[in-house]
């Protein structure tokens, strides 16, 4: 008969707590870095030249076609053969905005793209500069519809962070595996972790589906 011990997970709840803090930590620094970065390539591949389109292009090809372990990994153990040696925090920073930052592009140029013509012209008629259309005119609005696909993709890389204790960076799934390393109650400690990963991801969903488009319409 299987006898199970909570109380032996959550008497380090300290450490659960901490992991907790570094998991979204993560999430609040990757949303903001990727949410500009997709921004960015959204325009570039909407709006830009062509050469920054096609460099845009290939980078999101590059991220949406490899698995976010590998992008994680090259980054902590590639680049040092390359003389760039970054901290495991720095990495996972940097590892989930460029993964943010692809999935993002894609979806916010779907939103520029379904601009209306009318509101281009609109724009146009009033002697507004290119980037004046697209800043005042094109963008809020495309974010605004695209809102809730940005929303369940910020999700999914705050739940793909979980990967990040793979190289020791102190978030939540690593804290989980350490607790397990200390007591051995492997099933507890991951039944638990899976309650904050599942609140922590609908308290971050309701908290941007509630706030984002607040802000937007504020612009």
């Amino acid at each position: 008969m299987i006898t199970l011990d909570f109380a032996a997970v959550l008497v380090d709840w300290p450490l659960l707590l901490r992991g907790m803090a570094w998991t979204t930590a993560l999430t609040l620094a990757a949303t903001a870095g990727g949410l500009a970065l997709g921004v960015a390539c959204g325009w570039a591949r909407a709006w830009g030249p062509r050469p920054l389109a096609t460099a845009a292009a290939v980078y999101v090809e590059l991220i949406r076609n490899t698995p976010f372990i590998v992008q994680l990994f090259f980054l902590f153990f590639g680049l040092p053969a390359a003389g760039f040696a970054l901290s495991p925090e720095t990495a996972s920073v940097l590892a989930m905005v460029l993964n943010l930052g692809a999935y993002a592009g894609e979806i916010v140029r779907a939103g520029i793209e379904s601009t209306p013509p009318g509101q281009l012209e609109a724009g146009h008629s009033l002697a507004l500069t290119r980037w004046q259309v697209f800043s005042r005119i094109v963008l809020p609005p495309a974010l605004q519809r695209v809102w809730p696909a940005l929303t369940s993709q910020i999700v999914i890389v705050m739940l793909g962070s979980a990967v990040c204790g793979q190289i020791s960076t102190p978030e939540l799934s690593y804290a989980a595996n350490l607790i397990h390393s200390r007591n051995f109650r492997a099933f507890e400690a991951t039944l638990v972790a899976t309650a904050l990963y599942l609140a922590l991801a609908i308290v971050l969903r309701q908290t941007l589906l509630y706030a984002g488009p607040r802000l937007l319409r504020r612009r």
